[in-house]
């Protein structure tokens, strides 16, 4: 036993001369990651911090193939450091993830160049990563900030939303939900059911629209066995099935006359009555209504019964549509990145700044729902690293086409920032402490900001006065 340890002994310290030939005093002073490997993909060099970043010592690393060493996501498939070898060309920034020592999964920001003798011939590549895992973090905290009740968002809109939810969930006051479609008035609508007293029982919602009168009231009210052919049993409606919860009658803009006085009557006298019914059932459901219409409107119109709108219209929020809260795009796509990561075990580090650009100045007419079905159909074409716009859908790939095609139309995050701050000083008339709040920022950094990005503004400091 003493000659095999003495072996291992020697081996090790072996090892680790190596590894001390291998250090550079300059490497090692660098706070980033910094490793080479030679032309068959074998570490020839491994500093301090990528030690301390990833767990792994020098001498585990030397000699081994990065690939075995690091287990990046993209390593089988978009390997920056093969892409810059085939191609010569360097990259830059690409978010990916590596493995540790311990098993757990590290998000690093590599950059990855040729390296070459002294006579300029290839030799191997040299790779450097930056610790993600704080940035990470502080994303995590700061979504964690802006969000409520799985609705996301710090824009002035969203924070007065924030402001009066949890005030109309204590209520059991009938609500009325307006937004264009896909602003996520179910989500609104779940929020204050989860937030009030009978967060219990069941959440039901029916959409209204969908369904004819014929359909619509047996959904609704349900019908004891006998009521007609094909009525062999009792079938409890939504509004049994919601007793004691919360009720959603989305798109209810779009309800008939009948239905119209029939719904009047439950809000009013608190009872329904189930088709083949002979007596009345006791309504104990909170109502929600929503929908995209102007309710108002079609009163006026004669189209919609202004006693029903009165009943239902106690209580509105206005949910606005994504366009006119862009600041809040990067927060939902961070958002719903990490949600179908954890859904498709993936590990996709988020968009490229060239898509987000694109992201927040699309105009959404499908809203977040359009939002979320674009990142869904990048997560399916995106196999590792960020997503590009190549990955979005073919209707948004056309309009990348005109974008790229159209040097003034590409924007980096600084135009991005930049046009974000000038659309919320026009809609405020310079007022800078309103469009601060709206931005969900500070006065004084929204200050720095336009004095950094050299941004005009009116003669209007905000609290009224002539700058």
């Amino acid at each position: 036993m003493g000659a095999r340890d003495s072996k291992k002994r020697d081996r090790a310290g072996e090892a680790a001369l190596d590894a001390a030939r291998h250090r550079d005093p300059i490497l090692d002073s660098i706070n980033e990651g910094v490793f080479t490997v030679d032309l068959d993909w074998r570490i020839a060099s491994f500093n301090r911090a990528a030690e301390k970043i990833t767990g792994i010592r020098r001498q585990d690393a030397i000699g081994h193939r990065c690939s075995e060493v690091l287990r990046a996501n993209i390593c089988s498939d978009a390997c920056a450091m093969r892409k810059v070898l085939e191609t010569g060309e360097p990259s830059v920034n690409s978010s990916v993830f590596v493995v540790d020592a311990w098993g757990a999964r590290i998000p690093i920001k590599v950059s990855a160049a040729v390296l070459r003798d002294v006579d300029g011939r290839v030799i191997g590549g040299v790779e450097t990563f930056q610790d993600l895992r704080q940035v990470e973090e502080l994303r995590k905290k700061l979504l964690d900030k802006h969000s409520f009740a799985d609705i996301v968002g710090k824009s002035a809109a969203i924070a007065r939303l924030f402001d009066i939810l949890p005030h109309v969930s204590d209520s059991d006051a009938t609500v009325l939900i307006h937004g264009e479609s896909g602003t996520g008035k179910e989500l609104v609508a779940r929020a204050i059911h989860e937030l009030s007293p009978r967060r219990k029982r069941r959440f039901v919602a029916v959409n209204c629209g969908a369904l004819p009168d014929t359909l619509l009231e047996s959904e609704l009210f349900g019908y004891r066995a006998g009521a007609f052919t094909d009525a062999r049993k009792d079938k409890p409606g939504r509004f049994a099935l919601a007793d004691g919860g919360t009720l959603l009658l989305d798109e209810i803009g779009d309800i008939s006359a009948a239905m119209q006085v029939r719904l009047l009557r439950v809000l009013q006298e608190k009872v329904y009555e189930p088709l083949g019914a002979l007596e009345p059932v006791r309504a104990n459901v909170r109502i929600i209504a929503a929908t995209n219409r102007d309710l108002g409107e079609l009163v006026r119109a004669g189209s919609f019964r202004e006693d029903l709108y009165y009943r239902i219209h106690v209580v509105q929020i206005d949910v606005p549509p994504l366009r006119e809260r862009r600041e809040d795009i990067p927060l939902l796509v961070d958002h719903f990145v990490a949600s179908y990561n954890r859904l498709h075990d993936r590990e996709i580090a988020g968009l490229s700044r060239e898509a987000l650009s694109l992201l927040v100045h699309h105009d959404f007419p499908g809203n977040v729902r359009e939002l979320q079905n674009i990142l869904e159909h990048a997560f399916v074409l995106c196999r590792g690293g960020a997503i590009e716009p190549s990955h979005f859908p073919p209707g948004m790939a056309r309009a990348v086409g005109r974008d790229l095609a159209d040097p003034g139309r590409r924007m980096n995050l600084r135009q991005v920032e930049r046009s974000l701050i000038q659309e919320a000083l026009a809609r405020h008339r310079g007022n800078r402490a309103l469009a601060a709040r709206e931005l969900g920022i500070d006065p004084s950094t929204l200050y720095r900001k336009i004095q950094r990005l050299g941004i005009d503004t009116p003669g209007r400091d905000g609290r009224g006065k002539r700058s």
